[in-house]
């Protein structure tokens, strides 16, 4: 069946970094462009960043443009967030997502990631 399951989320110092990964199985992931999105505590759900099927196009939010890197390794049906130089406002679950389709449009659970002093 279709799972998409994030990990790498955690605490961290403002300033430090992370890595998100975010594995697929159940559908062909290189078909798919990913997106990852974040939810902090009282705020609605945020675009971070997109990365074409191929990986050959990269979009990224104002909020994260310059500090966060999206990637994908389709031989591992996995794709990655990079996030430099963290900020308490980048707090929040992140939430992995492949898309195709409006009926081919699949989530994972989501990471907590926390930056705090």
């Amino acid at each position: 069946q279709v799972q998409i399951v994030e990990s790498g989320g955690g605490l961290v110092q403002p300033g430090e970094s992370l890595k998100l990964s975010c594995v697929a199985s159940g559908f062909t992931f290189s078909s798919y462009v990913m997106k990852w999105y974040r939810q902090g505590p009282g705020k609605e759900r945020e675009f971070v960043a997109r990365i074409s099927n191929t990986g050959g196009s990269t979009t990224y939010g104002d909020s994260v443009k310059g500090r966060f890197i999206i990637s994908r390794d389709n031989a591992k049906n996995t794709g990655y967030l990079q996030m430099n130089s963290l900020k308490p406002d980048d707090t929040g679950v992140y939430f992995c997502n492949a898309f195709r389709s409006s009926t081919n449009n699949y989530w994972g659970q989501g990471t907590q990631v926390t930056v705090s002093s």
